[in-house]
């Protein structure tokens, strides 16, 4: 016990939290950051290692590789992230297959893989080779008939359920967060948002082996949106290996928006349309450097992918084109993921299986969906009626009437066109992997084919038709149904998504097209006007609010005239605001306004009589802080003064030892005064990144407005329920 004419003398022993203790500065699960406090905690760091760099050589050497550590972990991202899409993609080949056959001279080549190493294949028969059998022929030594065909499908659908099952369970039981495309919660991370074992290693183990048992199973899923999600766990996996990104979030997040670009890198093979994606589509905050650094991690990530070539054709696009001419949150069912996944599984496998435009991956749908018809090509949409007289090059072939193949086509691509709509509505948000990406552009792929191919008939036929005289000449090459899918399949994306310039990037990426740029743009600019008219949020931003994420778009304007003070708490009728003094409160005190409330942090002020403000300190540090005092410091007892002043308060003769907890009080907190307009508040939360702000008048205390009070008015001006907004 001392006194107040003793505290000179004990100065050290009260100032012992001016060294850092563990865990402070974290945050908990399902909290927001504070933007403006990690920025100012790097500022910090930065500066220390800036005067002690030039101290000795070792201290300067220690900069240098806190100053290339952000380069090392974006090279070890792109090379993890494309190693394992490079992996996914091989594997899915293979179980995808695997339904419908098996290669006899190694049984984990697909079927592709497996005719390539054969001498027997011919060119017009070159998917077929003794060395692939189907499940028939290597059974009941049948290839044809009606029990071939029976034995066949039976398999086909129980490989599809058994590899659908197996996925649901890994997912449920040991990776919750593995479901879904995860877009959408890594949206709301980069805003901020803590989400504790999302980006996990568990979390990347399940979601990389499920990934490709879903998609082998058939299902009308895609693997590039989960493909992000896995590129990220790997960027937060080597952020932890680093202090600079594991103890600071705002930093960490850096990390996190690159390795989002190389994801989408390596899910099309489009290093630049990744790094426009995560800054158009996914970042909430995007420095220049974090611009370089997403290039570079793209970059690594995209010639890793090309180093494996899990494509077989030398090419880091997915589905590479040469055209010759120049231009919902719950259900009933919903309560049970497995029998939910089990039963879209079997309907989808059931019914895909007799129409080969749904059999086949849609991967390979697609690439079919943008070919050109050359006279090399085999495919029924290819099946035109010759003119036995032409004698133009190959690269210059005229339109042609449609044969009966093409006919047999449509009315298939039309059925799988209403079936892939319906399917795709149900299967997406189930509790699997799921990407949209690709069954989108699948889509507006067949939509956009068909079109095309009925414009072509059309010029064909009707050539002195007004809208083809001035453009489209008999015997000429006017139209190219390929070129329409690809539009198609840009359009539909672009509906889904409201992706624009990123759009446009990946899909010239995607397929090598890069003199089809302007009929691109028009279409993602279109798609966008349409499905803009219908509600102006993309998927991604429709599963944040389902889910009532505390993500502030800084895509919704806000233009209604109310003030800080119709926002603030406490309202009118309510309780005063629980603050601290700051130096009239005892350890107990503290404590027991901690216990009684559920408020992430309590302002300062120098009296409850005064209410003049002097910060703000956070509910987590102030627990973190009493704990360690009473551990570690001799004399803190219930009875102690807290001050946050630097110097102690005068106390009667044998009190307890005081608290100083000066360090963990934020001596700036942002403030507004009460008048101002909602409108800038909003934007100063949007821009800054902010967790909470308070309210003053002349420097008094009047409230506080948190992110959660933000969002609940706004969705309260939007005539939304305002109590959707979850989390903290």
């Amino acid at each position: 016990m001392v006194n107040a004419g003793d505290m000179n003398g004990s100065g050290n022993l009260m100032d012992f939290l001016d060294e850092p203790f563990p865990d402070v500065g974290t945050y908990e699960d399902f909290h927001t950051i504070d933007w403006l406090r990690e920025k100012s905690r790097d500022t910090d760091r930065h500066r220390k290692i800036t005067s002690k760099s030039k101290e000795s050589i070792w201290e300067f050497i220690k900069s240098l590789l806190d100053a290339w550590s952000g380069w090392v972990v974006m090279l070890l991202i792109g090379l993890l992230a494309g190693t394992l899409a490079g992996v996914i993609d091989l594997a899915v080949d293979w179980m995808t297959d695997l339904k419908e056959g098996v290669c006899l001279s190694a049984f984990w080549y697909s079927h592709e893989q497996c005719c390539w190493t054969s001498n027997e294949t011919t060119f017009d028969d070159r998917d077929k080779c003794p060395q692939w059998q189907k499940w028939s022929e290597l059974l009941v030594n049948q290839s044809e008939g009606a029990s071939a065909y029976i034995l066949n499908y039976f398999l086909y659908i129980m490989w599809a359920l058994c590899f659908a099952f197996l996925a649901v369970s890994l997912v449920r039981v040991f990776a919750p967060y593995a479901c879904g495309s995860g877009i959408p919660e890594i949206k709301t991370i980069l805003s901020g948002f803590i989400i504790r074992g999302y980006l996990g290693k568990w979390t990347l183990l399940i979601k990389t082996v499920t990934l490709v048992l879903v998609v082998s199973s058939g299902l009308s899923l895609g693997k590039e949106g989960p493909l992000v999600h896995v590129a990220c766990c790997c960027g937060n996996f080597f952020s932890s290996l680093f202090s600079k990104y594991s103890k600071n979030e705002g930093k960490r997040r850096e990390v996190l928006s690159a390795a989002a670009a190389a994801g989408v890198s390596v899910a099309f093979g489009a290093p630049i349309g990744g790094v426009l994606f995560s800054l158009e589509e996914v970042s909430y905050y995007f420095p220049l450097k974090t611009l370089w650094r997403s290039f570079f991690a793209a970059l690594v990530a995209a010639f890793t992918l090309r180093s494996i070539n899990p494509f077989g054709n030398s090419r880091l696009v997915l589905f590479y084109v040469e055209y010759h001419t120049p231009w919902r949150k719950t259900t009933r069912l919903g309560k049970y993921p497995v029998l939910e996944v089990i039963v879209i599984t079997a309907i989808t496998a059931v019914i895909a299986y007799p129409n080969p435009y749904t059999r086949r991956s849609t991967s390979e749908l697609i690439s079919e969906l943008f070919n050109d018809c050359g006279a090399l090509e085999s495919s029924q949409l290819c099946d035109y009626i010759n003119d036995p007289n032409m004698t133009r090059p190959v690269d210059d072939i005229p339109d042609r009437p449609a044969g009966p193949g093409v006919y047999t086509a449509m009315w298939q691509l039309a059925l799988a066109l209403v079936f892939k709509i319906v399917i795709t509505i149900f299967t997406f948000g189930m509790k699997i992997p799921s990407g949209l990406f690709i069954p989108s552009m699948a889509v507006g792929a067949m939509a956009g084919r068909m079109v095309g191919i009925g414009v072509e008939q059309l010029a064909y036929h009707h050539h002195d038709w007004i809208i083809f005289r001035n453009w489209c000449r008999p015997g000429a090459d006017c139209v190219t149904p390929g070129l329409y899918a690809m539009v198609g399949a840009a359009a539909c994306l672009g509906g889904v998504t409201r992706m624009t310039v990123s759009l446009v990037v990946i899909m010239f990426e995607l397929t090598g097209g890069l003199e089809y740029i302007v009929p691109l743009m028009a279409a993602a600019v279109t798609s966008k006007w349409v499905a803009d008219a219908f509600g102006k949020e993309g998927i991604y931003e429709a599963h944040i609010h389902l889910n009532g994420y505390p993500f502030l778009d800084v895509k919704d304007e806000f233009t209604h005239r109310t003030l800080a003070t119709d926002v603030m708490r406490p309202r009118r009728g309510e309780a005063p605001l629980s603050v601290l003094t700051q130096d009239s409160m005892t350890v107990e005190d503290v404590e027991t306004l901690i216990k009684e409330t559920d408020y992430n942090g309590f302002p300062v002020v120098v009296s409850k009589d005064s209410e003049r403000l002097i910060g703000f300190a956070q509910r987590r540090e102030l627990i973190l802080a009493i704990k360690n005092a009473r551990q570690r410091q001799d004399g803190v007892v219930s009875n102690s003064i807290v001050y946050f002043t630097e110097d102690p308060p005068e106390l009667p003769p044998n009190s307890p030892h005081p608290l100083k907890l000066r360090r963990i009080l934020n001596l700036s907190p942002f403030t507004v005064t009460d008048h101002t307009p909602m409108e800038t508040v909003v934007d100063i939360f949007r821009k800054l990144g902010l967790r909470q702000c308070l309210v003053t008048r002349s420097g008094r205390l009047l409230g506080i407005i948190t992110k959660k009070d933000v969002l609940r008015h706004m969705a309260q001006m939007a005539n939304q329920d305002p109590e959707s907004i979850m989390f903290n």
